[in-house]
């Protein structure tokens, strides 16, 4: 088992609302950096550095297809549980957007 740390690092990913926002955008399906920064409408120069900050975590990969690199969501790991959350979201979470201050657990 890793150490709390691991979790730390891992979940701060999550948390962050651009790297999200891009986690979210390649579930859809890979893309390179300027369809990145034409859908989220962000600066190239911070897609860029979230992706690399989520590659390392291996959240994401890159494939090189002649001159761009193709991004995509961790097929094994990430979208299964990417899954998992929407499917406990929809079973435990009594409101719209889970996560809002009145939302309370189903019981």
């Amino acid at each position: 088992m890793k150490n709390n740390s691991s979790y730390y690092v891992f979940f701060s990913h999550l948390s962050n609302p651009l790297k999200m926002r891009l986690i979210l955008e390649l579930q859809k399906s890979p893309k390179n950096v300027n369809q990145l920064t034409s859908s989220l409408r962000v600066e190239q120069s911070k897609i860029s550095h979230a992706l690399s900050s989520l590659k390392q975590c291996n959240i994401v990969s890159v494939k090189p297809e002649g001159k761009q690199r193709i991004y995509s969501l961790n097929s094994r790991m990430i979208l299964p549980m990417l899954k998992l959350i929407d499917t406990h979201a929809n079973k435990y979470c009594n409101c719209e957007t889970c996560g809002e201050i009145q939302c309370s657990a189903k019981n």
